[in-house]
């Protein structure tokens, strides 16, 4: 059975997007979207939207800070999925690039380090080093680390049981 949107005016929309907007940080395509579910036409989206801004209830920039070191303190997402992630949400390079500063980059090699050595301990034993190696490499990939990282921090793993 599919629910119906109900169809809101712009007063009785603003005080709900407010909300939707208070309790967690969005992006404007998340809002936009919202707004256009809430049966509003461009102009009124449009208007919503400069509202929201002007009262600072919607910061692009504050999203992608937010965001970003969420994902990688929450979920340890590396840099590529993040940057897939904000990307997806139309989120601008300048405020994607100002959010990755915000990940100390010693913090990002002792968590994909930690990744790698929980992953490796993971695995059997049985399977040869090379084949451990690959599946730990594609592991840390899948997460949204970089391949020469990767490989950097497995060859480390390695050298240091030996």
């Amino acid at each position: 059975m599919d629910k119906k949107e109900k169809k809101y005016t712009i007063q009785q929309a603003i005080p709900k997007i407010e909300y939707f907007c208070s309790y967690q940080e969005r992006c404007h395509h998340e809002v936009k979207s919202k707004l256009y579910d809430f049966g509003l036409n461009t102009d009124e989206v449009n208007e919503v939207l400069a509202r929201l801004v002007k009262a600072n209830f919607l910061n692009e920039e504050r999203f992608a800070i937010a965001f970003a070191t969420g994902k990688f303190r929450q979920k340890k997402w590396g840099l590529n999925k993040i940057i897939f992630q904000l990307k997806s949400k139309n989120v601008s390079d300048f405020c994607i690039k100002k959010a990755l500063t915000y990940i100390v980059d010693d913090d990002y090699d002792e968590t994909i380090a930690q990744l790698a050595e929980k992953y490796f301990k993971k695995l059997k034993s049985s399977d040869k080093i090379f084949v451990r190696q690959q599946k730990v490499i594609q592991f840390l990939m899948s997460k949204g680390y970089e391949y020469e990282k990767c490989k950097i921090v497995v060859k480390k793993f390695l050298n240091e049981q030996t």
